[in-house]
């Protein structure tokens, strides 16, 4: 069912889907230098608008994110001036996934895609996937893309939109949200660690669990 030429084609065409905006300057899936300040800039730090008379809801929560550093390219201001990709590449806690991204040769599509968010697993959601397991997967592209590609939703997704919600992926099947406040669960198995965290292209909510499409 789940044969190359299928994977290549479902790639292809929903990369054709994602508007292409010009936030990859240098256009090289291993760069990953990002211009980050230099000051501090903890997210409880930023003042936040008030309009729903709750001002913590435009900042990333959870209780992962105090991992996050409190500066440079790494610290939520830094991801905020990067494409998703690169963004993820200055936190070490997603270094398997980028590991993965580069292996599927997703960077540039994930880096030029427009308004879209990521649900990214951490380093311990792949290491809940047994090594032999994980290692065959790394090593093979179609199936790979497959996995990687359904953590991809095509549109930005404010934490109130996953209080209940089913929305399409790039691997062009569905997953499903559900949750409130500031505690969330996708596909009823992963849990969101750390939350609403912007890059220059995406919203990005980290998982502990790497979600599995139907093979």
């Amino acid at each position: 069912m789940n044969t190359p030429t299928r994977h290549t084609l479902g790639v292809l065409v929903a990369a054709a889907v994602l508007p292409v905006v010009l936030t990859a300057c240098s256009g090289s899936s291993d760069s990953v230098e990002s211009d980050a300040p230099d000051k501090a800039s903890a997210p409880a730090a930023k003042s936040s608008n008030d309009m729903d008379g709750s001002s913590s809801m435009d900042q990333p929560f959870g209780a992962a994110c105090s991992a996050v550093p409190k500066n440079g390219a790494g610290s939520f201001d830094g991801m905020a001036k990067a494409p998703v990709a690169t963004a993820a590449s200055n936190n070490p806690a997603l270094s398997t996934l980028v590991t993965a991204v580069k292996k599927a040769g997703l960077v540039d599509t994930l880096n030029n895609a427009q308004n879209i968010t990521v649900f990214a697993p951490t380093n311990d959601a792949f290491d809940k996937i047994p090594k032999a397991t994980l290692d065959k997967v790394l090593s093979n592209k179609a199936e790979l893309t497959k996995i990687l590609t359904y953590h991809v939703v095509g549109q930005k997704l404010a934490p109130k939109d996953l209080e209940k919600g089913a929305f399409d992926t790039l691997e062009q099947s569905k997953l499903t949200t559900s949750g409130s406040g500031e505690s969330y669960t996708v596909n009823d198995s992963a849990k969101v660690v750390c939350g609403n965290v912007k890059t220059a292209n995406a919203n990005v909510y980290i998982i502990d669990t790497v979600l599995m499409p139907k093979m």
